[in-house]
């Protein structure tokens, strides 16, 4: 299908073409992201099952984990539905309005899921260098406040991203070359000057995304020389087993990340590439965050035994 480079007033309808240059394999690669995404969403709602029901659990950071769990399932929802219609179905054309708002789900939820993050870091931090106090610290007010104020500066900050959107009127094409909407793919379109977009969305990623990753790794030196000033071997190695699963999707999360925004910004890389790697970047971490979790938290192992040894005496 062809495009023209026409000028649009207030365009009404856009449209996502998915992966330049793959188009006509598109279909097939849709079938490896609807795995992912089921192991997610299965994933994600079982945790939300098991840490409400399981009284073990109903610690910080699993409170925590839920949260992060309940994050993930809303990105999964805000990007699997549309990407896998437009590579099995052809369903390209998208209302302009409907665009703005999956963006502000996705950069949403991506600046919640970096400020949960940063509060498990912060939940390691207190129960490793001050384990005397932490009841008295993370108590479930303090607990309803981070959570709150994770909430509240993602939705504010992101939420002025449509709205300088939409204050555009001009754009010199309607075609998106992602396969959801993504920010500066959106801001490329316009035919008007877009620094303030541009300053601003630079603004937002480094406000969320660079300030919890420097608070988070404080918070690591800050763990690891406790961690290492312990006199027993055996002491070190059970207070560093409490972080890894911790550290393993801290690491998932902020090394996809950083590499998509700055190879969209200011890299080389083919268009096709970074697609994918964006989109595996967004649906990648909530489906192995419960994998993580699940093998190495004793209670929800016991969780998932249970279930399959109850489905297989069933049979």
């Amino acid at each position: 299908m062809g495009y023209t480079n026409l000028s649009y007033l207030n365009p009404g309808t856009v449209i996502l073409i998915g992966i330049p240059g793959l188009e006509h394999v598109q279909f097939w690669i849709g079938f490896p992201f609807f795995v992912v995404c089921l192991v997610a969403l299965l994933g994600n709602l079982f945790l939300l099952i098991i840490i409400p029901t399981e009284r073990s659990l109903h610690q910080p950071m699993y409170i925590f984990l839920a949260v992060l769990a309940a994050t993930d399932l809303g990105l999964c929802l805000a990007i699997a539905p549309k990407m896998l219609a437009i590579f099995w179905f052809g369903l390209c054309s998208m209302a302009f309005d409907a665009c703005l708002t999956q963006l502000f789900f996705i950069h949403a939820l991506q600046g919640m899921e970096s400020g949960v993050l940063l509060a498990m870091a912060f939940d390691r931090y207190v129960a490793i260098c001050d384990p005397l106090r932490h009841t008295a610290v993370l108590t479930p007010l303090f607990l309803l406040r981070i959570v709150l104020v994770v909430a509240i500066r993602a939705t504010v900050l992101v939420g002025i991203l449509p709205i300088l959107l939409k204050r555009l009127q001009r754009f010199h094409s309607v075609v998106i070359v992602h396969s959801y909407c993504e920010h500066m793919a959106v801001v490329k379109l316009a035919a008007e000057d877009v620094r303030i977009n541009k300053s601003y969305g630079l603004f937002v990623a480094f406000v969320i995304l660079g300030f919890d990753m420097i608070f988070v790794f404080i918070s690591y030196i800050l763990i690891f020389r406790a961690v290492f000033r312990l006199p027993q071997k055996e002491a070190r190695s059970k207070a560093f087993n409490t972080c890894t699963a911790h550290i393993v999707v801290f690491l998932e999360f902020y090394i996809l990340a950083f590499f998509s925004f700055f190879s969209h910004r200011f890299g080389h890389v083919s268009p096709y590439v970074h697609i994918l790697l964006s989109t595996i970047y967004l649906l990648l971490p909530p489906a192995l965050n419960p994998i993580v979790y699940g093998v190495k938290t004793k209670e929800i192992r016991k969780w998932v035994v249970q279930i399959f040894v109850l489905k297989s005496n069933t049979q």
